[in-house]
């Protein structure tokens, strides 16, 4: 079965407030000795994509 992809668009602040969100979660996640791996590859795609 194929994965649908999705597709959200954000401009800069909104993208910013993701990533800074997103930060500070897997900040938590690693300060409780929880695993990072799934919030690290979401968090690689929005830094990586296009703007």
């Amino acid at each position: 079965m194929k994965d649908k992809k999705y597709y959200i668009a954000l401009d800069d602040f909104e993208r910013r407030v993701v990533v800074k969100c997103m930060n500070e979660m897997r900040t938590s996640l690693i300060k409780d000795g929880k695993c990072t791996e799934a919030l690290d590859e979401v968090l690689l795609k929005i830094i990586r994509s296009k703007q």
